[in-house]
């Protein structure tokens, strides 16, 4: 490393080292600052992003795609993966991205009964019943104490027993809902994701958002007003952040907002000693005394432009079309941290192109997922010398 990526090291390092003290302060303030500023402050980060935007005169849950895609792609999947050769051995290869995980839980999905009509789609047809694996997870391309981290979590839904063809054919029978702790990517698209990649490459992931030469800086104030101190994820809302179709012609978004009181005292903070796996053993503490439940809900897409395909940066608007409860996921207590079980999870590959044709991903970022994970998993496997295994929810953990 040359002097001056040792200075850019060195000064990257600095911040970081803010960030953790920072983060350690949280609580004392975070949650009274996030009532009376977050959402005014989004509003306005959300104004000069569409500023720079231009109307292109799509339709609902039409998608235009970039001549660049293609090489965007090749070149975040050859950084990932260099990322995970860097970060890990073989037999302890760890997820590329959403790397850490707190926890798989099993669960049950049930189809609300009172969906609108013109919603009943795909999965959403009809009120029934699904065994349902959730995985918890945190940020990558490390596995960091949890008080370290940047703040971010993320919530992955696999349905099973879901009839009808899929649109991969490695999974028959499942459906895969992806979702973390931001209303918004924190990459607009593909091309600005692989250069996000090559600053994490260089364990300097800061500079994507702060290189004076290609600023993100509204990127960045906007994953800062949800990245905070976790306390728990059984607690924390989540977001889709990429559209899907819901059934020919309509796009959604979809979320999970938590519906039940959880543990969140972190014992240690401010500057005490904190448990390297804290939001695990909240889990575990809320999981012993109760069960818990969230709502899955739903976004259509009614205005193209506010509401758009390709750019993940962007919110939708709730005043244009508010989220309708779909679903009521539901997790029974449970114990989950056994040896086997998190082996299970190493097999497990979770892909929102694991779906109906009526829920297929839109957008770039969507469709690099299909290939990405799927290379991503493969390789993460291979160097594990583990195989995929879909579940079908029957799995014992003993």
């Amino acid at each position: 490393m040359n002097i001056k990526m040792r200075l850019l090291k060195f000064i990257h390092d600095i911040f970081m080292g803010m960030l953790h003290i920072e983060r350690r302060l949280e609580p004392l303030f975070r949650r009274q600052w996030n009532w009376l500023f977050r959402e005014p402050s989004g509003r306005v980060i959300q104004y000069f992003i569409n500023r720079r935007r231009r109307d292109e005169g799509l339709r609902p849950a039409e998608e235009k795609i970039d001549a660049d895609e293609e090489e965007s792609l090749n070149k975040i999947i050859d950084l990932m993966a260099n990322q995970m050769r860097n970060h890990f051995k073989p037999g302890a290869y760890e997820r590329g991205g959403n790397t850490k995980t707190h926890g798989i839980l099993r669960a049950t999905v049930t189809i609300r009964d009172d969906l609108p009509e013109h919603c009943r789609q795909g999965i959403f047809a009809n009120p029934r019943s699904y065994p349902a694996y959730v995985r918890f997870s945190g940020p990558g391309p490390t596995v960091p104490a949890d008080i370290d981290d940047v703040g971010f979590v993320s919530m992955a839904v696999k349905l099973m027993g879901v009839p009808g063809k899929k649109l991969m054919d490695e999974e028959k029978f499942t459906q895969d809902f992806i979702t973390i702790c931001t209303p918004t990517f924190v990459t607009p698209n593909t091309r600005e994701n692989a250069k996000l990649q090559y600053w994490s490459l260089l364990e300097m992931p800061l500079y994507y958002f702060l290189n004076p030469k290609d600023t993100h800086l509204l990127d960045a104030f906007m994953q800062s007003l949800w990245n905070q101190t976790q306390y728990n994820p059984l607690g924390q809302r989540y977001w889709s952040c990429t559209p899907y179709l819901l059934g020919e012609g309509q796009a959604m978004m979809y979320s999970f907002r938590p519906k039940t009181e959880v543990d969140t005292k972190v014992p240690g903070l401010p500057f005490g000693k904190v448990s390297f796996n804290y939001l695990r053993e909240n889990m575990i503490k809320t999981l012993n005394k109760k069960d818990v439940e969230f709502d899955l809900l739903i976004q259509l897409q009614t205005d193209p432009f506010l509401m758009p395909i390709e750019n993940a940066s962007v919110r939708w608007p709730e005043r244009l079309s508010p989220f309708i409860p779909a679903a009521t996921v539901h997790i029974p207590q449970q114990k989950f941290d056994s040896e086997a079980q998190f082996a299970f999870a190493k097999r497990l590959k979770m892909n929102p192109w694991h779906c109906l044709p009526e829920h297929r991903p839109l957008g770039n970022q969507n469709r690099a997922r299909l290939r990405m994970y799927y290379e991503l998993s493969k390789f993460r496997q291979d160097m594990n010398q583990t195989t995929h295994l879909e579940p079908t929810g029957a799995e014992v953990f003993e």
